[in-house]
């Protein structure tokens, strides 16, 4: 070894380090080097994932950091010399120099974070121990005493330096990097450390791995500080120097010095730091005085908590799962494994926070994932979930034969989250709870953005290039360029283009930027930052290290989520009790009642977790559930793989002889299920008992099944049949020494095997039907309620309610509007209907509007809009632009007066008003308090004389209040249109948005696996639209912009409103010269044509077509306003344009809207007219599959194909055969409800509708 990189920044240096930790190894070992030191800037945020990759690769990490110094004291940051910083690199020599640097760096960031994180030279000497200083590049403070001509303090600096650290233990150091400062820096800093004995080291500061990677490194550096590669002033390293040379070119560069090149690997043999993966650092739980430990107190509780459940069950009149015997047996194995496992603390810590939270009012979810299947969960009352009777298994949750971490995710009521962490927090002490980073990654279409432009292109220019890129979730550069035709060809023709794409794999998925993990919070024995480094995300202190990698120092992260649908829960309980004197128990409702799954079965689900889906929701009906067990069945099986079990399970359900078992032995555990393979718990279970595998054992093999690694599958299959021993060495008898025959069992072992990685665990979805019920019982009984508080969760952002407000008033609920005297802040309910919350009032802060209440409360209603502004300017409630708002929101309306005349008087009344308060000394009795009527024989405190004048435009009104509100309430612009928009429209406003209410209710895609948020299409935005899908929408034009297109064409932006929300469309010349007359602002009209998305981020617009005039329902005659009623109940659409009047003709034959690129395929065996589609003739899909035949998911695709029926045939082009494969007659779908879900799964170019 004769050189070590010991100054290197990483892809942690955010923005700033290109070196990413997977390619660095490779490199190291390639110039010859097997050590090497990380330095990011101010952070570790990378350390232990450099270690462990570095250990894996055979190379020696050295863990350190590039820390800032604050000259002046890292806790000043008020003047302006503050901001002055300068760089050091210390590096852990040690253990204890490795805890010092965790210390050092996690006070930087919690006490002296000052636009960076920074410590000084006093704190430096109280943690120096074995550490290891270098003085840093040209931006250290001896560098700059030197710049600066000021030699005297460079050799103070460096002589301090010198006494922090321990003898031989601060270096100076070298750098070439042709840099004419450092040239003269390095010539000083040799003199200095000849006079002083400090010795040198040679580093060259790396921060990219290629001398050709220094550009991609520039841009990097530009999309940091929001600049340009052609702004003279911004941030750039001036040479291309700061590379990872090799040793040789390093021993060159310091020929004249080759102590400075020695001693990188003396330093480097001398650090030894090494993480500790060996001890686990879980909180210590204190039992009360009377328990001996804490192991005796769990099993205290846990038996309590099991009598206690089991007696409610008795008094509720369940049947009992099983025997008491068999409940204390399973409780009492369990308790075995927990405390045998030391995680004793780990379960009373979370008994502990969900006490707390139930103790205090916070709502608690029924439990989810894994730990549902822990009977000593359910009696400590962490979970809501009976595992013995919904045959859970504990296995699943915390397996003693594949040692792994216990992880509850357990969900509270998101407004009350914080409160349960700051329990927490106080009660195990704030230097030993933390919450969990998160690192925001430069994903492939951001990334192409911020390089173009970084790369100065116009923001046009941007668009077009990123709009390239296929819409899909966590799509890589590489793969939009293979399934892109128009994205390659742009790239081989465009140099442009091309030097933007290749310069974007260079940084594509390189961190961006630091965030808080959603729900991971951190509980320690110990001060964590003795483990690891902390940091400060705005107001939450982190863990620098990733949730990935925290558990293997230890670290145990408890999952303290916030759910919304449970606040949705803890407010409609809230109403009721108020309304009814009903105290709503979610955690002892009865899980049996036939009118809940009546409801589920009827399509009623809107609001229903889970449900809420178009898909999920037209399942339920053909399924109509009758038990729990049915809708647990349900939420596993509507999602991709175990969806070909859907019409099995469905025609289980609905006739039992067709139920078929292929061994008597498999009827106990498929009957639950209709004889179909749902669960990852199933899969365990005929593991078990027909091959006679452990439990425990038959859990890593169905995660080995999972994995279909072919040489493991073969090792398994032999044992499942012939028998053997499993990982542990214990015996398995195999199915043929059961009596279960080869072939039979081969086949048994062929189907788990086959379905083992699409099992879904019962155990998540089991909590996820709890939740289901739980909102449909809301419901049926309490409607009003549950939608008033279903409205709330919308709070602050209502333009996402629209929907919910139009599902309510087809309830015949009537939303009341908002009134000053009648609202509360929230959305609360009135005999039998919504009143509309003062929350929703934009520009009104809650703060405000609570005072407004308590004096309502306190001091009776008010009288009139003068008795409001004197009682609330009394009180300093309120300033006028927040009574305005008010006022454009109608709660005022009550009072009988316009809002014009309201808004006119408000200015001077309630100027006079804050004049006086103003003026009035401090306890003087007030005028109001004496009944005076005037003071100073001028201004009165009467009533103001109010303007005889009008109130504004019906539609300038509903304008404003729709403003205010999100929503329109008193009444809609479209409300004489609603008839023939629902004959005239496709789909609605929601189809252009990126996000649903589904996800936010729900949790939104992070409650799925990988891909299914992607494939599942919420039902409120009714059809999930793509990137050039056409569309017919319509709506009221509320605003036209003209302008001219870059090449100097005209062309209109239109923003159109629906009665679910808003959207815009793009119409361009030749739609203008068609129909450009029409599209006037307050015009309602019908559009047609293809939308379009920018990007992942932004909504879509329309670029129509097509426009015609919507007649009012008015000008219909009686056939057509029937259909659509008929329509409208049923949340669809018609295709029938007997609503409109057209301008023109609409356009000819549409052309194919998927997959335009392959039309090369044979049309043998397709239908007569070769895919040509006559008027009214059933359309052709094809799927293009580039892989080989046999891959081809054939029966997976005819499960969903079956369930999605139609009389569209389906065809799939092998591409590699040249040859189309019809799939049977019996497969022919619905093509417009299927193809987006097939377009899903292979991509919209291989999904082709002819």
């Amino acid at each position: 070894m004769e050189f070590v990189h010991l100054h290197l920044h990483t892809e942690y240096s955010l923005l700033d380090g290109a070196i990413r930790l997977k390619d660095l190894p490779g490199k190291l070992k390639s110039l010859g080097m097997n050590a090497c030191a990380i330095t990011d800037h101010g952070s570790m945020y990378g350390c232990l994932q450099f270690y462990e990759i570095c250990r894996a690769n055979g190379i020696k990490p050295i863990i350190g950091c590039e820390v800032y110094l604050a000259p002046h004291g890292h806790r000043n940051k008020n003047r302006p010399q503050d901001r002055d910083r300068a760089h050091l690199i210390l590096l852990a020599e040690n253990n204890i120099g490795l805890r010092n640097l965790n210390r050092l760096v996690s006070i930087a960031h919690i006490d002296g974070f000052y636009y960076k994180p920074r410590i000084d030279r006093k704190l430096l000497a109280e943690h120096s121990e074995g550490l290891i200083g270098l003085s840093a590049c040209l931006s250290g403070e001896i560098p700059q005493a030197i710049k600066e001509g000021n030699h005297e303090l460079a050799r103070e600096l460096a002589a301090e330096y010198q006494r922090i650290f321990a003898p031989d233990s601060f270096f100076l150091e070298l750098q070439d990097n042709r840099i004419l400062e450092q040239k003269l820096v390095n010539s000083e800093l040799i003199k200095i450390a000849r006079e002083l004995g400090i010795p040198l080291v040679a580093t060259n500061d790396a921060h990219y791995l290629e001398r050709g990677d220094a550009h991609a490194h520039d841009i990097l550096l530009c999309m940091q500080t929001g600049r340009s590669l052609n702004d003279p002033e911004r941030l750039r390293m001036p040479t291309d120097e700061f590379y990872l040379k090799s040793p040789e070119e390093m021993t060159a560069s310091f020929a004249h010095v080759p102590e400075a090149i020695q001693n990188t690997v003396r330093i480097a043999e001398r650090c030894t730091a090494e993480f500790d993966f060996t001890h686990m650092h879980l909180p210590s739980f204190a039992p009360p005085d009377e328990f001996p430990d804490a192991a005796a107190y769990l099993r205290h509780l846990s038996l309590a908590g099991l009598n206690e459940r089991l007696a409610i069950n008795a008094a509720k009149h369940e049947a009992p799962a099983a025997s008491r015997e068999e409940y204390e047996e399973r409780l009492n194995s369990e308790l075995n494994v927990i405390i045998s496992m030391g995680y004793t603390d780990y379960y009373l810590t979370v008994w502990d926070y969900i006490r707390y939270a139930k103790e205090n009012g916070i709502i608690v979810g029924p439990g989810r994932g894994s730990g549902c299947g822990s009977l000593v969960a359910w009696s400590l009352g962490i979970t809501n979930i009976d595992s013995v009777r919904y045959q859970l298994f504990f296995e699943r949750f915390l397996n003693p034969e594949r040692v792994s971490m216990p992880d509850f995710d357990v969900d509270f009521c998101y407004e009350r989250r914080q409160e349960v962490i700051d329990y927490v927090t106080e009660h195990y002490g704030q230097d030993k709870v933390s919450q969990v980073i998160t690192f925001g990654t430069l994903a492939a279409r951001a990334c192409v953005r911020d390089v173009a432009r970084a790369m100065d292109l116009s923001p046009s220019e941007v668009n077009v290039i990123s709009a390239l890129i296929p819409q899909r979730l966590n799509i890589t550069l590489e793969q939009a360029e293979k399934e892109s035709k128009e994205l390659a060809q742009a790239i081989r023709q465009d140099p442009k283009i091309r030097e933007i794409f290749e310069t974007a794999k260079l940084l594509e998925g390189m961190p961006r930027h630091a965030s808080t993990h959603a729900a991971g919070v951190i509980i320690c024995a110990e001060p964590i930052m003795d483990i690891a480094p902390i940091a400060r995300n705005d107001e939450s202190l982190v863990v620098q290290y990733t949730k990935d990698y925290i558990e293997s120092i230890g670290l145990l992260k408890f999952d303290i989520l916030g759910l919304r649908t449970l606040t949705v829960l803890q407010d409609a309980a809230d109403m009721i009790k108020q309304n009814y004197g009903v105290d709503v128990d979610y955690d002892n409702m009865p899980m049996d009642d036939p009118e809940i799954f009546q409801l589920i079965s009827s399509g009623d689900t809107a609001g229903i977790f889970q449900l809420e889906s178009g898909g999920m929701t037209s399942f339920m009906r053909e399924l109509k559930p009758s038990s729990l067990e049915d809708v647990i069945a349900g939420i596993a099986l509507y999602r991709p793989g175990p969806m070909e079990q859907i019409p099995n399970y469905v025609a289980g359900r609905h006739d039992p002889s067709k139920i078929k078992y292929d061994l008597p032995i498999l009827k106990p555990i498929l009957e639950v299920t209709y004889g179909c393979i749902v669960y990852q718990e199933q899969v365990m279970q005929m593991v078990r008992d027909l091959a006679g595998f452990s439990l425990g054992q038959s859990d890593i093999v169905r995660r080995a099944m999972s994995k279909k690694t072919p040489e493991v599958l073969q090792r398994y299959e032999d044992i499942f049949l012939f028998g053997g021993k499993d990982e542990s060495g214990n015996p398995v008898p195999g199915c043929i020494s059961r009596g279960i025959g080869e072939a039979i069992g081969r086949k048994i072992y062929n189907e788990i095997q086959a379905f083992a990685g699409y099992a879904f665990n019962k155990s998540h979805a089991t909590g996820y039907a709890v939740v289901t019920y739980q909102t449909a019982w809301l419901k049926r009984y309490y409607r009003t309620e549950f939608m008033a508080a279903l409205l709330n969760s919308f709070l602050g952002d209502l333009g996402q309610a629209a929907w919910y407000i139009q599902e309510a008033k087809k309830s015949d609920i009537a939303i009341l509007p908002v009134d000053i005297n009648r609202s509360q802040v929230k959305f609360s309910t009135e005999n039998n209907a919504i009143r509309f919350a003062l929350g929703a009032v934009k520009n009104v802060g809650n703060t405000a509007l609570k005072v407004v209440v308590a004096e309502r409360e306190e001091n009776g209603s008010f009288e009139n809009f003068a008795d409001f502004l004197r009682r609330c300017t009394k009180i300093n409630a309120l300033n006028r632009r927040m009574i305005e708002s008010l006022v454009y929101a109608g709660a005022f309306d009550s009072f009988g007066r316009p809002r014009t005349q309201l808004l006119e008087v408000l200015p001077d009344y309630m100027e006079m008003l804050q004049r006086y308060y103003r003026n009035r000394p401090e306890n003087q009795i007030s005028i109001f308090d004496l009944g005076i009527e005037s003071f100073d024989k001028v201004e009165s405190f009467d009533d103001p004389e109010y303007p005889d004048i009008g109130e504004m435009p019906l539609l300038e009104k509903l304008a404003r209040e729709q403003e205010m509100l999100g929503v329109y309430v008193t009444g809609h612009p479209l409300d004489d249109y609603r008839e023939s928009l629902a004959l005239w429209a496709e789909a609605d406003s929601l189809v252009f948005k990126q996000s649903s209410q589904e996800e936010s209710l729900s949790g939104g895609p992070a409650e799925f696996e990988s891909g299914e948020a992607e494939f599942f299409t919420p039902r409120r935005e009714r059809v999930k639209s793509r990137n050039g899908d056409t569309f017919k929408v319509g709506g009221l034009i509320i605003d036209r912009d003209d302008r001219q297109t870059r090449k100097g064409n005209p062309m209109s932006i239109l923003r159109i409103e629906d009665q679910l929300g808003t959207f815009e469309a793009l119409v361009f010349e030749r739609g203008l010269d068609r129909f450009g007359d029409l599209l006037k602002r307050g015009a309602v009209v019908g559009l047609r044509g293809k939308i379009s998305f920018r990007n992942m981020e932004e909504d879509g617009v329309l670029i129509p077509d097509e426009a015609v005039l919507l007649r009012p329902d008015r000008e219909l005659n009686g056939r057509d306003r029937a259909r659509a009623r008929r329509k409208s109940a049923k949340n669809g659409y018609s295709e029938s344009d007997s609503a409109a009047t057209p301008l023109s003709e609409p356009p000819e034959s549409r052309p194919a809207e998927y997959g335009t690129e392959f039309d090369g395929f044979p049309t043998s065996g397709m239908p007569a007219n070769g895919g040509r589609r006559e008027k009214g003739s059933p359309r052709v899909v094809v799927i293009r599959h580039t892989g080989e035949y046999k891959d081809f998911p054939w029966e997976r695709i005819k499960a969903a194909c079956r369930y999605f029926s139609g009389n569209n045939r389906i065809f799939v082009y092998i591409e590699s055969e040249g040859r189309l494969e019809p799939l049977p007659q019996g497969c022919a779908v619905a093509a417009e409800e299927c193809l987006d879900r097939l377009a899903a799964v292979w991509g919209r170019d291989n999904v082709a509708l002819l």
